[in-house]
């Protein structure tokens, strides 16, 4: 691995025009002006090179440090060890232009050295590292909110200059994450610090003093930072969060120690080196140079300007009359000798497509000589400045300042060992089936046993008592399941007598008696009603009542008890309503010739008279006297094919109806 540095004797600028005025690191407005500081005058220019405005500022530019932007037309500029504040928005008008923002007054001196300045436009502080004091954050009006040293004693351990304390303090100037809201300096120790833009108290301290002591912070506002070493010629590129270094490349050797690269659009990281070549890394560290092929004569000795639409770098790269290089030990030292031409190029890093490229003869570079530039020195940093300003050969549109934060904040792809994908996403999706399955049941399961601890039986027992009281019932169930079942069975083949007929209602009773307690009080949910279950035993109205049964071959038996009175007492009125047991027995006759004829003539008019003869209704007389003694009647119908058989019995007071309704049945 080859590390690198450059001697100070390298080529430097390449003047165009000037009397010997030199301006200061240039600002790209977002206006498009280019701002510039020159000895006690601030410049602003338009692109083409035309003078905007000027403002005597009374006091001496700092010429190493270029005008900060504060937004919505105004401006942070450091002099002589103070700060102001420039609201360029209010010229022409009553409101103020500059104010001093920190520092004495100008009649006084101060001993305090301003290393830098960073501005969040979205919290609206201002942040100032001050020489061997610590880093102040300021509201835009000039409010303390908090003040830090690189040194914090916190939960009884040190944090920050680890290895020496003597002679440690903030070295450069802060720089600030828009999109993680951060704050990231560096001390004399080779420590670097993230910081909250809204406390003192530091999220992480990275120790790079093993590769150098030296080094600038590029903020990627994609979740990662860019730590430029240039004495030993490498970018690291370290996560935000964690403060972990994700991967780290080699570059050629820079110009300056305070060499900046630029982060565009689609994450890329790009800088130039005395090597003549362009070095751009993704946001995952795959390495692309440009141009692909150099003159061993050029060199990149400016940083690189990001364009307006933020996806393309405008660079500068100069051919010298000769360059040498030497190593010794580790390090690569490189000279140079005035410069011939320079070339001035537009070109996006994520493609790798060029899309402008022209010499510092050309047109644009001939009317800016001719401008006001023509009353300063220009160098190849200026003139770069002023061709990104003019959009120059670029076709893209450019963004607005909305835009160019939500695309850098938009860019980041996630690094590779926070992915959760191992490519078994079938598995991961049955497993979270599984999971959600799982939980239903428990839900269910919960549910079932808050309702089943609730019973009001539960509160006044023990659980095994309640389960063998429920045991018992079920036990009482059975048994009289299998006595009804018997005596059904019995009355389905032979003729029952009066006695079998009411133990067969108990038993239907008592069973439905059980299977109530069994489906309410001692069942494995909620008390509650249960719905009532078709009793075998029709309601009882007082005249009549019956039981119903299946016998075996599908044979349908039904018992009806009707009410009569043996007395003989008739009227007039009510003699087609009322009838003796003779009378009675004349009219079964009646209905069984009635039922074979129509057998043999008609059998559609079956149906019709059997339900003539089962509705018909026995009521007593309201003249007759009510009689001790009772008469049962059932009518016992057999329907087997096309035939009907009425069978009559007759017990001492009491006549039984048997209808039995034969289903057809061919085993």
């Amino acid at each position: 691995m080859l590390h690198s540095c450059c001697l100070s004797n390298c080529s430097s600028a390449l003047a165009i025009s000037g009397t010997g005025r030199r301006l200061s690191k240039p600002l790209i407005g977002d206006d498009g002006r280019v701002y510039a500081c020159s000895e006690k005058n601030l410049f602003a220019f338009e692109s083409n090179g035309s003078l905007a405005w000027s403002l005597n500022l009374n006091y001496t530019c700092n010429m190493g440090t270029a005008p900060v932007h504060g937004g919505r037309g105004k401006l942070y500029l450091i002099v002589e060890n103070r700060l102001l504040k420039i609201n360029f928005q209010n010229m022409g008008t009553s409101g103020p232009v500059m104010e001093l923002f920190f520092g004495p007054a100008q009649s006084q001196q101060t001993l305090d050295e301003i290393v830098g300045v960073a501005v969040s436009t979205l919290s609206s502080s201002v942040f100032i590292n001050i020489k061997n004091r610590g880093l102040f954050a300021y509201t835009t009006h000039k409010q303390l909110l908090w003040s830090a040293g690189p040194v914090l004693n916190q939960y009884g351990y040190q944090q920050g200059c680890r290895k020496d304390v003597e002679d440690c303090y903030f070295a450069s100037s802060p720089v600030i994450d828009q999109c993680e809201a951060s704050i990231y300096i560096s001390n004399t120790k080779g420590e670097l610090y993230s910081l909250s833009v809204r406390s003192p108290y530091f999220k992480w301290i990275l120790d790079l003093s093993s590769f150098d002591n030296v080094f600038t912070v590029t903020p990627g506002n994609n979740g990662r930072l860019y730590i430029t070493l240039p004495v030993k010629s490498k970018i690291l590129a370290v996560d935000v969060s964690s403060g972990n270094v994700l991967w780290q490349g080699s570059i050629g050797p820079l110009s300056t120690t305070n060499f900046e690269p630029v982060i565009d659009s689609h994450g890329w990281i790009s800088i130039g080196s005395l090597d003549g070549f362009l070095y751009s890394f993704s946001p995952t560290g795959i390495l692309k140079k440009f141009p692909r092929a150099t003159t061993l004569e050029s060199v990149i000795q400016v940083s690189p300007f990001l364009d307006c639409s933020g996806y393309a770098v405008y660079i500068c790269q100069t051919e010298m009359e000769g360059k040498t290089s030497h190593t010794i030990g580790d390090y690569t030292y490189i000279s140079a000798l005035k410069p011939i031409s320079t070339v001035f190029t537009l070109t996006v890093p994520a493609t790798g497509k060029t899309y402008w490229s022209e010499g510092h003869t050309g047109q644009f570079s001939s009317s800016l000589s001719k401008s006001y530039l023509q009353n300063f020195v220009v160098d190849e940093g200026i003139l770069l400045a002023f061709i990104t300003a003019s959009k120059t050969g670029n076709p893209l549109p450019c963004r607005s300042t909305g835009q160019k934060l939500a695309s850098s904040c938009s860019q980041g792809t996630p690094p590779k060992d926070l992915s959760i994908y191992t490519g078994r996403e079938r598995e991961i999706i049955l497993f979270l089936l599984f999971e959600s399955l799982l939980l239903v049941v428990l839900a269910a399961l919960v549910r079932f046993c808050c309702i089943f601890w609730k019973k009001k039986e539960l509160k006044d027992q023990q659980l095994g008592s309640f389960l063998e009281k429920r045991r018992s019932l079920q036990l009482k169930k059975k048994a009289f399941d299998r006595t009804i079942t018997e005596l059904k069975q019995k009355a389905a083949e032979e003729a029952m007598a009066n006695e079998v007929i009411e133990k067969i209602g108990s038993l239907v009773k008592e069973r439905e008696g059980i299977e109530r307690k069994l489906s309410t009080t001692y069942s494995l949910g909620r008390d509650g009603t249960s719905s009532k279950t078709k009793s075998h035993l029709p309601l009882y109205n007082a005249r009549t009542r019956s039981y119903s049964f299946q016998g075996p071959k599908r044979e349908s038996v039904t018992i009806f008890h009707g009410l009569s009175d043996t007395s003989s007492v008739k009227s007039s009125s009510d003699q087609g309503e009322f009838s003796s047991d003779s009378e009675e027995e004349e009219q079964v006759s009646a209905a069984n010739a009635k039922g074979k004829a129509k057998v043999e003539t008609d059998t559609s008019e079956e149906s019709s008279s059997d339900d003539q003869l089962l509705r018909r209704d026995y009521r007593r007389s309201p003249l007759q006297q009510a009689s001790t003694s009772k008469r049962f009647m059932s009518s016992l119908y057999v329907e087997q094919g096309s035939r009907e058989v009425v069978e009559p019995m007759s017990t001492s007071s009491r006549s039984i109806w048997l209808k039995r309704r034969t289903l057809s049945w061919t085993n």
